[in-house]
């Protein structure tokens, strides 16, 4: 059966507004073609300064949301909610459809997924390509799917990388809000003895486990469903939570009390514009010994405050 695509183009300083819109129309997901930072993020991801052709030819003014809709559904009702929503934002817009395969959605999103190297050692690759040479870094499996995380958030890719200078081997570590396990599979796979995720979502949780076991750590690499308070206990040498400012607030003092008296605290997901709430909540429980920033997202490291 045919499928409907819908380009919705903006302006590149209205696309995560936009994109915020578009995530209401469809449970499946989107994706999003923003060619504005392009050059910075390939130093910075990739650290090369070789970009294709086609890709330095992209208008970096506008970037273009994707969005696929079930033949079941009602396309007319999509489009209209789109119009009005972008309008009441007052962004300006341009919506074009057209018909895809079902085979072709299937695939068609594949081809923004690609092998991506993070830091110095990591190299998330989906798992359609077979063939990719890590070059010596570590290699993670990791797909896009129904769990946040697949390493092209900047948020993850400053836990990652965090992670990287501080797992120096025989850790315990405990990943918060786990979502697809990325962080706690790749602590392990830096060397750390174990990893422990926790996640309200038990979509997250089966994605978690999943993943682990495609990245065979699933004998170091659990995670579980439930709040942080009621399902962890014990303490970790390495804390690491990806989440939001809001959350990071409520429930850092529950994790205080599950570090070790040296344990590191990485926490990220929190935008330019809550950074300072977050410290001004945490300041009395923690010290930040670290500090790190990538396109406006932050990372803290945090150690507690000796008495």
């Amino acid at each position: 059966m045919d499928w409907t695509e819908i380009a919705v183009e903006v302006e590149a300083d209205r696309v995560d507004d936009a994109a915020a819109i578009a995530n209401m129309t469809v449970p499946y997901g989107i994706y999003i073609e923003d060619y504005s930072t392009l050059e910075e993020e390939v130093m910075e991801i990739a650290h090369i300064d070789l970009i294709d052709e086609d890709l330095l030819q992209k208008d970096r003014s506008k970037a273009k949301i994707h969005i696929y809709i079930d033949p079941e559904d009602n396309i007319g009702e999509a489009v209209q909610f789109l119009r009005e929503r972008l309008t009441a934002a007052d962004i300006a817009y341009t919506i074009d459809q057209s018909m895809v395969k079902e085979d072709d959605w299937r695939n068609n999103w594949r081809k923004f997924f690609q092998p991506m190297p993070v830091g110095e050692r990591l190299l998330i690759n989906p798992s359609w390509y077979t063939d990719t040479d890590p070059k010596g870094r570590l290699m993670m499996n990791i797909d896009p799917g129904l769990a946040f995380g697949t390493g092209k958030h900047e948020t993850t890719q400053l836990c990652m990388e965090t992670l990287e200078r501080y797992v120096k081997g025989g850790e315990r570590v405990l990943d918060v809000g786990c979502g697809s396990g990325i962080l706690g599979i790749a602590a392990v796979m830096l060397g750390a003895d174990s990893a422990f995720g926790v996640d309200i979502d038990e979509v997250a949780v089966r994605t978690a486990n999943e993943n682990a076991a495609v990245n065979h750590v699933q004998d170091k690499f659990t995670a579980i469903a439930g709040d942080l308070v009621d399902k962890v206990d014990g303490k970790y040498d390495i804390v690491v939570a990806n989440i939001v400012a809001d959350a990071i607030i409520a429930l850092s003092a529950s994790v205080k009390d599950l570090m070790t008296d040296d344990a590191v605290y990485i926490t990220s997901g929190i935008i330019d514009t809550r950074a300072d709430d977050v410290k001004n909540a945490i300041r009395d429980s923690f010290d930040i010994v670290e500090e790190n920033t990538m396109r406006g997202w932050y990372c803290f490291v945090l150690k507690k405050k000796q008495l």
